[in-house]
């Protein structure tokens, strides 16, 4: 009973293995940016970022070094741009990189105790910027024929 359980075992780890990078990395991205996107919108009201934002970066978050209605301003901006970027799939490593930034900034400076939630989305972003976005972002589309990059690339 035991083998057939090692053997059951076996042929669903085999088949996981063959989820491809592209639709991982697309949840991923897709993942993130929902994150980060519906954070965003919580701060403007059309185009104008709301007093309570200002509020909140001036009396909740506190970001040492970084005024405060600075700091309100480059973070609406980045979690709308990097989030659709990300969705989009362009500079798909980089604005992974900028979120993973932004996150580590969130768990250092304002919420310390949210380190399972910010770890999550780490883990996504670490593995984007690893291994990119795949052949499902704007990014594969737009690199040139033959300079190929990352493991969707290899599968072409």
């Amino acid at each position: 009973m035991l083998s057939s359980a090692c053997r059951a075992g076996r042929l669903v780890i085999e088949r996981l293995d063959r989820i491809p990078h592209d639709l991982i990395a697309l949840v991923a991205r897709f993942g993130v940016a929902g994150v980060f996107w519906q954070s965003a919108r919580t701060k403007v009201d059309g185009l104008t970022i709301t007093d309570t934002t200002y509020l909140l970066f001036r009396e909740e978050y506190r970001i040492p070094l970084v005024p405060a209605d600075l700091a309100a301003v480059a973070a609406t901006i980045s979690e709308h741009l990097f989030a659709a970027l990300l969705v989009i799939g362009l500079a798909t490593r980089f604005s992974a990189a900028a979120l993973l930034g932004m996150t580590l900034v969130i768990q250092i400076f304002v919420y310390p105790l949210a380190w399972p939630t910010h770890l999550t989305w780490a883990a996504s972003f670490v593995y984007l910027i690893a291994r990119g976005g795949g052949r499902f972002a704007l990014d594969a589309a737009l690199r040139k024929p033959g300079t190929a990059s990352g493991p969707s690339a290899a599968a072409n």
